[in-house]
């Protein structure tokens, strides 16, 4: 088990899903993670809360119409744990990002802000109150990482290190990638790599993955409730297992089995 009842500031600390078809995602990451399901209403609409042994783990809203007319596609936010918001605001901004929305208190539980960064990867921060974020990370059906696809690698390095003070650490991947972990205070934090022409037309994003006991179990579980396989269960060196997926509605996510785990 791996209970949080804090994180460091710079951490990665929260995930919640946009999705179009609110009822239809519950059944599906219900089902394929086990979440059990709480509602939690609020002034305008509704917060689904998924939890696991009573514990917070992540979360889903309905998207709004504004969103589906400027056509925004079901997507997972992550979010990263800060101390002022509104500070990260400000230096977001001088570092060439876009402020998305926010700063703004949401409730009693945090205050956040949504912002993309310069390459086109959209992240939010969390100041938190009563609400710290994940309650259990790292853990099945919890998320484990969150990795960023950029089609400036240089450009988003130096963003991140200097707004969350993440150090940034490269390695050489075998298939030829650089692969670049971020670390928070010493700690593997985050991951990221940059896009080549291969992977087409797809737009900076951040990516998050969820533990599974066994990776090629819940891919095909997960493809047989609807999901497509972007990129089917792989091994990476002393790693573990993982498969990039896209749920029935169109967000994408990963899984990923340790070694341990499996």
């Amino acid at each position: 088990m791996a209970e949080f009842t804090e994180y460091k500031p710079g951490t990665f600390c929260w995930v919640d899903l946009g999705t179009t078809d609110a009822e239809a995602a519950k059944v599906f990451y219900s089902e394929l993670f086990g979440w059990q399901i709480v509602e939690l209403p609020i002034p305008d609409g509704s917060y689904t809360m998924f939890q696991i042994r009573g514990k917070d783990v992540a979360a889903l809203y309905p998207m709004g119409e504004d969103q589906q007319s400027q056509r925004v596609p079901p997507h997972w936010m992550s979010y990263v744990s800060v101390k002022n918001a509104d500070e990260i605001a400000e230096k977001a901004t001088a570092l060439g990002a876009q402020i998305l929305a926010g700063p703004f208190d949401v409730m009693e539980e945090g205050r956040m802000v949504m912002f993309q960064d310069p390459t086109g990867a959209q992240v939010a921060a969390w100041q938190p109150k009563k609400h710290i974020g994940a309650q259990l990370a790292n853990e099945p059906g919890a998320f484990c990482w969150n990795e960023l696809a950029t089609k400036d690698a240089q450009k988003a390095r130096a963003f991140y290190t200097q707004l969350f003070g993440w150090e940034a650490d490269d390695q050489n991947m075998p298939n030829g990638i650089t692969y670049t972990s971020f670390l928070n205070d010493g700690r593997n934090n985050a991951g990221m790599m940059q896009i080549n022409e291969e992977w087409g037309d797809m737009p900076s994003n951040w990516t998050v993955y969820f533990t599974v006991d066994n990776c090629d179990t819940s891919a095909e579980r997960a493809q047989s409730m609807g999901a497509s396989v972007m990129v089917p269960p792989t091994d990476i060196p002393e790693v573990g297992r993982f498969s990039l997926l896209q749920d029935p509605q169109g967000a994408a996510f990963g899984i990923l089995a340790f070694p341990s785990i499996e």
